[in-house]
């Protein structure tokens, strides 16, 4: 047997391979031995990983300035991490999305969920935006472009390097162009009948967030008029974004629409999403802290057929765990006077750190503290371009109730 020609990292005695043979696809720092010559490996190297026995587990890239010092690449120690072997990984994420989706308006690759640790692209049209938020990405990143462009056809490749994960790896914030050009404005993106207006350069995260679209199209099948009397639904959207349910729900057939966010930028392009798909009278934007909105709307006596709530992560990390279910409970209590006898309540989390189950609870607490009494006739996640590691939960990060009250 030839020996590989890699450097070799080894898990300590008490840490257990099993599930790493299995296919989970982290390693800890506390779980290897980390003499000198492991911790002066160069960020995003390769090296095999062995057990405590020396038996070879898998090829890993490795960072010894992160807590995850080893990302599994393959469970043969002795795959070669080159271009062919990225083009095989962005193949068959582009070969499901192409059968699945009609436009080229997606997320290309989630992360471990799709093979690639760490990497997350979005497509955009003709223009591909890609987050390295792993060592090994950042120190590939152009061969990791070139094939992009070869197996999607697209002309633009950016680099967002925005973002807490890259900040986690010890990488900089850096964004640019990695082919072609950056679109001039705000690109127009199609989705379950709106128009969404996505900043690839300054907005948040790659642009736009696709993970919702599934929801969205429940949302917006309760807004429709069969769904109150004939009349399309008077529909809030708080933690809008860039026009989010509003949008959706206005493409579904709701009779108005008010999105509440905290920036103005984003309220501006949802403003723009409502009038490139026609239906700017309908929409109403109101900037403000989202939990004043909410109480004022309260105070207004406001009422609405719909009312969702989408918040960034309240519980980043398991730290703010507490404080994120607190946040969510209160959320909930605020949202739920808001709605209309048998009208719908959507709450949201985008938290790997609150599990469904704790999420469900807080929601159901804060709505009871708000006297009300729910149904919950839906849960929702990500769409299928999000696709979950089945080892690792955080892929599943989103979850979507939907309650009529």
């Amino acid at each position: 047997m030839q020996p590989s020609p890699f450097p070799i990292i080894r898990l300590k005695p008490k840490t257990s391979p099993r599930a790493l043979r299995h296919g989970f696809p982290w390693v800890y720092d506390n779980e290897l031995v980390t003499d000198r010559r492991t911790k002066a490996l160069e960020p995003g190297s390769m090296a095999v990983l062995e057990d405590a026995n020396r038996a070879p587990i898998a090829l890993v890239s490795v960072n010894p300035a992160s807590r995850i010092m080893a990302r599994v690449m393959d469970l043969d120690p002795a795959a070669q991490i080159d271009a062919a072997w990225l083009k095989a990984k962005l193949a068959r994420a582009y070969a499901m999305r192409a059968q699945l989706y009609p436009a080229p308006f997606y997320r290309l690759v989630h992360a471990e969920g799709d093979g690639l640790p760490g990497v997350i692209i979005d497509l955009f049209g003709d223009t591909a935006v890609v987050q390295p938020n792993a060592a090994w990405a950042e120190a590939m990143i152009d061969d990791l472009a070139r094939v992009l462009v070869e197996v999607t056809g697209v002309s633009n490749v950016l680099k967002n390097a925005a973002g807490r994960a890259r900040g986690l790896e010890g990488l900089d914030d850096q964004s640019g162009v990695l082919i072609g050009a950056a679109p001039e404005g705000p690109v127009p993106v199609p989705m379950n009948g709106a128009i969404y207006m996505a900043d690839l350069t300054g907005g948040q995260k790659t642009g736009l967030f696709y993970d919702q679209r599934p929801n969205h199209a429940f949302a917006a099948a309760l807004a429709a008029p069969m769904a109150v009397g004939g009349q399309g639904a008077r529909v809030l959207d708080v933690f809008t974004h860039v026009g989010g349910f509003a949008l959706a729900s206005l493409a579904g057939g709701a009779a108005s629409a008010l999105a509440v966010d905290g920036s103005a930028p984003a309220l501006d392009l949802a403003q723009a999403g409502a009038a490139a798909m026609g239906a700017e009278a309908r929409f109403e934007t109101r900037k403000g802290d989202a939990f004043d909105v909410l109480t004022a709307l309260g105070e207004e006596n406001a009422l609405f057929d719909l009312v969702v709530c989408d918040p960034p992560a309240f519980a980043p990390s398991k730290k703010a765990l507490d404080a994120g279910l607190r946040a969510y409970e209160r959320t909930a209590r605020l949202a739920a006077p808001l709605v209309e006898a048998s009208g719908y309540l959507v709450l949201c989390s985008c938290s790997h750190a609150v599990d469904l189950d704790a999420f469900r609870r807080a929601s159901i607490r804060g709505i009871g503290r708000a006297g009300r009494q729910a149904q919950l006739i839906h849960t929702g996640f990500a769409g299928p371009d999000h696709p979950m590691h089945a080892h690792l939960a955080e892929t599943g990060y989103l979850k979507a109730l939907f309650f009529r009250l």
